[in-house]
């Protein structure tokens, strides 16, 4: 078996244990100061009002080009699910509807009177 002193393997795991352990201590007193804390506040107000300006920018962009911005078609979405909604409820209603009318009438619809005589034979109709 290899001495763990000449294995190159072990040598490599105990180097990057130990810079762990460093990178980690170092860490952790960094962030334990204030100004820490106010750099990482700063870097986030930054990159919120970046956000924002990138998101006025892209809807003036799709504006112009005459295209829906992400807010619009979310909007578009929830009208039509309503719409969908209130489609549904129609369609059972009027299932609903047509069950009991048909229960009623033994289930076949009425035949429209027959108004209209063919002629007679003697060519005039009454």
């Amino acid at each position: 078996m290899t001495d763990k002193i000449t294995d190159p393997v072990a040598l490599w795991q105990k180097m990057v244990g130990e810079m762990e352990k460093g990178f980690n201590s170092f860490a952790t007193k960094a962030m334990e100061t204030p100004e820490f804390s106010q750099a990482v506040n700063r870097a986030g107000g930054v990159a919120a009002g970046a956000q924002k300006q990138f998101g006025d920018l892209m809807e003036k962009y799709l504006l112009s080009m005459n295209l829906p911005s992400r807010e619009q078609m979310t909007g578009i979405a929830e009208r039509l699910q309503s719409i969908e909604g209130q489609l549904g409820e129609i369609k059972s209603m009027l299932s609903q509807m047509s069950a009991s009318s048909g229960a009623q009438q033994g289930g076949a619809a009425p035949r429209p009177p027959r108004t209209k005589r063919p002629p007679s034979e003697g060519g005039d109709q009454k």
